[in-house]
């Protein structure tokens, strides 16, 4: 498989905004670290050779980004979309979020992005940057120097159990196509649900305990575009930024899984942002999984327009009665 480098994608980028096919990119810029980088949008080939950035800590998904991006200008503005990060491209464009005539999107393959909190707990603190480096992440550090980690080990947990290394969207493809491939992505929601009903109230109450709703993972969603958001309302009774109860502190998440049932992707941008390391990715997958037993396998994004099956109905949609009955299996 063609390697995906800077200078390739900075190529790339570069000649379509000479060449006038867009006005501006998407795309990633460091940040006080190595592995600290975050979405910026280039309008200038200048601005492009100083700061635009690629490797493996690039994993955040773009498609969010668009409905802002798509509004300034009429011109087009240039988007890298890795295989999972175009399953939301498509949901947004079946919900008009955005109009798909001012977007350029250059599909690049990828094989998996590094997780900062995983080098953390292998490596320690003091962490000074960290580098992929032929098969290995090269962590330099403070107080131990140079360590060398299995780039294998250093894996986010999302890209391990990637859904598929295959495009549903773009315009210009780099490098070869992925396959849809056979993951174990629902493996840890299997393990949930062996638990008994109080396991998993446990379970759940200890990791979201943590919570400091600082709302990183509404607004990193791609399938929270609300304009005016439910959390925002000071009559909901669940606004606050810091928790103010442990009713609150769960619902929050609740709602917000409720909320995007049938519509989420498993980008699984909220887990990567989270501060507080919470695995909010296994409520979402949770509602998928049941998504797929109930009414027959469906992915959100695999195709623009698809009706998800919660809001389409069919004679022999499966009654609540039995849902809830399976429910409590």
């Amino acid at each position: 498989m063609q390697k995906i480098t800077r200078d390739l994608l900075l190529e790339k980028a570069s000649s379509l905004l000479k060449n006038g096919v867009v006005n501006r990119v998407l795309g990633w810029k460091s940040g006080d670290f190595d592995y600290d980088v975050t979405p910026a949008v280039f309008e200038t080939e200048e601005e492009l050779k100083k700061d635009f950035v690629y490797g493996d800590f690039c994993g955040a998904n773009f498609s969010k980004y668009l409905i802002k991006e798509t509004k300034k200008s009429e011109e087009k503005v240039l988007v890298f979309l890795k295989p999972c990060d175009t399953y939301s491209f498509n949901q947004l464009l079946t919900e008009h979020r955005f109009d798909r005539e001012r977007v350029y999107a250059v599909g690049i393959p990828c094989q998996g992005m590094a997780d900062i909190h995983k080098i953390r707990s292998l490596a320690g603190e003091g962490i000074l940057g960290a580098e992929a480096k032929e098969g290995k992440i090269l962590v330099h550090t403070l107080y131990d120097g140079d360590l060398e980690l299995a780039r294998e080990d250093c894996i986010a947990e999302r890209c391990k159990n990637c859904k598929s290394k295959k495009h549903v969207a773009y315009d210009e493809l780099i490098g070869e196509e992925g396959e849809t491939v056979e993951s174990g992505r629902f493996d840890q929601v299997a393990q949930l649900e062996k638990m008994s009903p109080d396991e998993r109230f446990a379970f759940w109450r200890q990791e979201l305990s943590r919570c400091i709703r600082c709302n990183a993972c509404r607004d990193v969603c791609p399938a929270c575009t609300c304009e005016k958001c439910v959390f925002n309302n000071p009559q909901s009774g669940v606004e606050n930024k810091a928790i103010s109860d442990s009713f609150e502190e769960k619902m929050f998440h609740i709602i917000r899984a409720f909320h995007v049932a049938g519509r989420c992707t498993d980008c699984g941008e909220c887990s990567r942002v989270c501060p507080q390391h919470i695995p909010l990715h296994l409520l979402n997958r949770k509602f998928i999984k049941d998504i797929n037993d109930f009414y027959g396998e469906y992915q959100a994004g695999e195709t623009v327009g698809s009706r998800a099956p919660l809001v389409n109905y069919a004679v022999d949609d499966l009654e609540p009665a039995d849902a809830i009955a399976k429910g409590g299996e």
